[in-house]
This record gives C-alpha cells, structure tokens and sequence, in this order.
C-alpha cells in the first residue's frame, strides 16, 4: 500500500511569467536616451555646451575641448546604464506582484491518520466504562477489549493502562476522558500485596502487567516517589527463584525493561535486565548469522522470532539513551537491526515477518500446585516491526550499509500491514473472542504517529 506523505507540494512549480518592463522614471529616461543612441546622447550633450559655455573661456579651443569632454562622458554614462537596465532585466526572473492564494497553496488537504485519530476518540469515548466496586470505589476506565460480552463492564487494570496510554497519543483534545480519573482508577485496582495482574491471574501480582501499569502511571505524571516504591517491590519479586517463568520469556523481560525505565529510571534493576537480555541472544544462520531472539530466553532451543526480536531492539534502545551502552550490547542491538533487514521476502505485502503470533506464559498455580496459571499473550508484529526500524539506529545502519531500499521496503510494508488491521481507528484480532483488544489499538495508534512524526518534513 502506498502510504501519503504529508506536506508534499506538487512534482514541478508552475511556470513563472516573464518580468513585467522596468516603468519607473529612470527607466523611462534611460530608454529615451538610449532611443538615441549613445553617440546622439553625446553630441547633443557637446552642442549644448559649445553653445553655452561663456566667451570668457581663453579661445575657441577651450570652449570646444571642455564641450568634447561632456559629450563623451556623457555618452559612455547612458551606454553604461543602458547596459546595466539590460543585465537586471536578464538575470531578475522573480515575479513582482504577489501570487492569488488558492486553497492548495493556503494548506494542505488533511491526511487520512488525522481523521483515524478523531474515529479512534469518539469510540474511545463511547466505551469508557464506570463501575461502583463496593470495596475499591468508583472505577473509571476500560476492560481487556471493546468488544466485552459481560454487562456491566468493569475496567481492568490492562484494559485501563492502555487506554491511558491512547488517550495520550491522542493528546487529549477535550474534557471527556481525564487523566486523573484514570490514573486514581489504577491505583484502586493495585493488589492488596502490591502489584498488578491480569483478571486471568487471579490476586498474584504479575511483572509483565506491573510494569505496563506502572510505566502508564509514569507517563501521566503519577507520583514518582510512589511509583518507585511499587518499582522496587516489583523488581525484588523478578528473581530466577520467584519468577522462573516470566524470567525465561523474552516478552516478559522487555515488558518489564520498558516499564522501569519510564517508572523507575534509576533502578538497579534494569542493568540486570538489560544483561539477560544480551545475554540470552540466538544466532541464525539463514541471515548472516546475526544474532537475534526468540520467544523463549533460557529454553535450550528457541526460534528465530521477528516481533520478539523487535522488541528486544526497542527495549534495549531505550535503555540506551536512558543508560548509555557498552560495545557488547551495542553490537547486540544492531545485530538484531540487521537481522531484521536481512527478511528474505522480496514482498513484504504478506510477509511472514509481518503476521501476527500468540505464546503462552504458564506458571504454577499460586494455590494448586498440580494446576498451571496459563496466559494467552498475542502479539501484533507488524506494529513492534515498526517501531524497531524507527529507532534512529536502524536508518543509520541501513544508510552505512547501503540498505537504505530494505529498510524502506520493510518499513512500508509494515505500516500497510498495521493500517489494514484497522477499521474506524479501533484495530481488530480477527477470528478470536474479544476481537478489538486495547492493547492493540494501541499499539497500531502509536506505531502509525511515530511513523508519521518521522516522515514529516516541513515546506515540502
């Protein structure tokens, strides 16, 4: 799909008219002397002075000589400024009296993502949920999907989180969804021990849904103080002993390094995250044998996985300009850059790369021992393909390298792939039960406005 670039002005401006003839009052003189003729202009100049000049002058000479003089200064004056008019009128090819403003020149036509956006708050506003909860109070926000059997709705702390973070991409344009009602709704919905989880996991704090909670918390302007409190209490629970399960995921591990570093920035948790990740790298013969990963982080066999190698560029991109970087996970993170531009696919209009995954996070039941705690996690790859290549590193790679036509073709094909998974700005899983997820609108929201804030180019 071809996607419009914003402020582009047509391909060849249009013809400029020939400069109007210079009217003003030397012009006119200038044009009549030169009528003329230089050598005219100084006999006439010469004349004239012969005729004039007093008797007192010592002899005819004199007379004549100072009269010859005038004639010919004269004469090389008009040839001169005859040929000055001539050199301005050859090179000035501006046009003097301003263009009409028709109403392409005025402004551009609107492009469609502002109209996606405006679909995307009307339904936004429509859904916002409100539910009396006899122990927690008012609850103001969304459940998991839009699309939610169950009547009355209770918002969920996933459901809430996202669409906080929507209503920020949208930038709030009126009253109708407030960021305090929705921040203090999240802080009611926190676990009696701490935490957050999914209504899927019962009352067991999670990291992968703390970490979302907390890091929309932060992006709202929530409490710092609080927010590393809970941060803390989070990252202590993160352990190989405690959180085998969510440690051995690469979706677990980058959820909770974007979380942090938007909550708690100073963590020392987050060197120790970023190092299993590093750490936990694959390599893939078929594309170059570049390092990459998979879904699984300490499985002794996993898959090359693009929409979890996106996520392990973006989460180690952030930390990044939050942390700074050593060589070895710099070269990590480029890797997974190349890798990603090294897809074999010479279209990318239906590219494996591209198509939506799900996993399962399983972990023991935290009350019955023979039972397993199973989350669906799907993942909208085309929506992580874009944000990994619109990390600034990714365009500098592509440029070193002279693979500027991959990254845009891979880039191009993933923006088509997101905007098509959408109707009226509310994105779709299709084929399964609480099909217009919010995590997913989203996701797809964000990746087209980052797409569209880095193709702006101002005057074009």
């Amino acid at each position: 799909m071809s996607q419009p670039r914003l402020g582009r002005g047509p391909l060849r401006p249009p013809a400029t008219p020939p400069p109007p003839p210079d009217d003003s009052r030397p012009g006119r003189f200038v044009g009549w002397l030169g009528g003329f003729g230089c050598a005219a202009a100084g006999y006439a100049v010469f004349q004239s002075l012969v005729g004039v000049l007093p008797e007192a002058l010592s002899g005819d000479t004199a007379r004549y000589a100072i009269a010859a003089v005038s004639g010919i200064g004269t004469g090389v004056a008009a040839w001169l400024a005859a040929a000055l008019i001539r050199a301005r009128a050859g090179a000035d090819t501006t046009v003097r009296v301003p263009e009409p403003r028709t109403p392409a020149a005025v402004a551009p036509a609107p492009g469609p993502l502002r109209h996606l956006m405006a679909a995307t708050h009307t339904t936004l506003t429509a859904e916002l949920a409100g539910f009396d909860d006899p122990e927690r109070g008012r609850l103001t926000g969304w459940a998991h999907a839009l699309d939610e059997p169950t009547r009355p709705v209770r918002p969920t702390p996933t459901g809430t989180a996202y669409g906080l973070h929507i209503a920020l991409e949208l930038g709030l344009p009126d009253g109708q969804l407030r960021t305090s009602e929705l921040v203090e709704t999240l802080w009611r919905l926190r676990l009696a021990d701490g935490g957050w989880a999914a209504r899927s996991q019962g009352s067991t704090p999670r990291p992968e849904v703390t970490a979302l909670v907390l890091g929309a918390l932060a992006r709202a302007g929530a409490d710092p103080v609080r927010l590393a409190a809970e941060a803390a209490q989070c990252s202590a629970r993160f352990t190989e002993e405690l959180e085998p399960s969510g440690l051995g995921r690469t979706h677990v591990v980058t959820t909770m390094l974007r979380g942090l570093l938007r909550a708690a920035p100073e963590s020392p948790a987050l060197t120790r995250l970023r190092a299993e990740l590093v750490d936990r790298t694959i390599t893939d013969p078929q594309r170059e044998h570049r390092r990459c990963w998979g879904p699984a982080l300490r499985a002794p066999v996993t898959r090359p996985s693009s929409v979890h190698t996106a996520q392990a560029v973006v989460a180690l991109d952030r930390a990044a300009r939050v942390l700074g970087e050593d060589s070895n996970t710099r070269a990590a993170r480029e890797d997974g850059i190349r890798w990603l531009l090294a897809c074999p696919a010479p279209d990318h209009e239906d590219c494996a790369d591209l198509r939506n995954t799900q996993e399962e996070v399983r972990r023991p039941h935290p009350v019955d021992s023979w039972r397993q705690e199973v989350l669906a996690v799907r993942h909208f790859t085309a929506a992580w393909m874009v944000r990994a290549l619109l990390t600034p590193d990714a365009w500098e790679i592509a440029a070193d390298e002279g693979r500027e036509e991959a990254w845009r073709s891979l880039l191009s094909g993933a923006v088509g792939a997101v905007w098509r998974q959408q109707d009226d700005g509310i994105w779709n899983w299709d084929g399964y039960d609480l099909g217009r997820p919010m995590w997913m609108t989203y996701q797809g929201l964000s990746a087209l406005r980052a797409h569209a804030v880095w193709m702006y180019q101002p005057g074009r």
